[in-house]
């Protein structure tokens, strides 16, 4: 089965803009036709973002349907993981959360990103995939 990481923006994607593509990655990860790996700091990306643009309310609810999210293997940010996202930086001039995104992935196996974020594209290491080519 092909896997990749899931950036936050896709989950975003999903809810503030209904996205079609965006919906259809997470439909095949629940559906086991797409491993999905993700940081946990995602969590905080979706509900920050929700917050501002919806509600409080609903970034919470949101908030609690992608930690329970099915089948999505959530990465836990450790040290070793900052510190390659601070090599990242360094190399690439990106912003700490893209690099903890990019790290994250490195650090669990994965070289692909499914994201709409162009800023992903920097990175060698990594080949951004975009949501509709899932």
């Amino acid at each position: 089965m092909k896997k990749g990481y899931i950036d936050s923006n896709v989950f975003i994607q999903a809810i503030l803009r209904e996205d079609v593509d965006s919906r259809d990655v997470l439909r095949k990860i629940i559906n086991n036709e797409f491993e999905g790996i993700t940081s946990i700091l995602s969590w905080d990306e979706l509900v920050y973002i929700l917050r501002k643009f919806i509600n409080s309310e609903s970034a919470i609810s949101e908030g609690r349907k992608f930690l329970g999210f099915p089948n999505l293997k959530f990465i836990d940010a450790k040290k070793d993981i900052i510190l390659r996202a601070q090599k990242l930086i360094e190399k690439y001039n990106i912003k700490p959360r893209y690099a903890i995104h990019a790290a994250t992935a490195l650090q669990a196996g994965v070289n692909e990103i499914v994201s709409g974020d162009a800023d992903f594209d920097k990175i060698s290491e990594l080949k951004r995939i975009a949501p509709v080519n899932i």
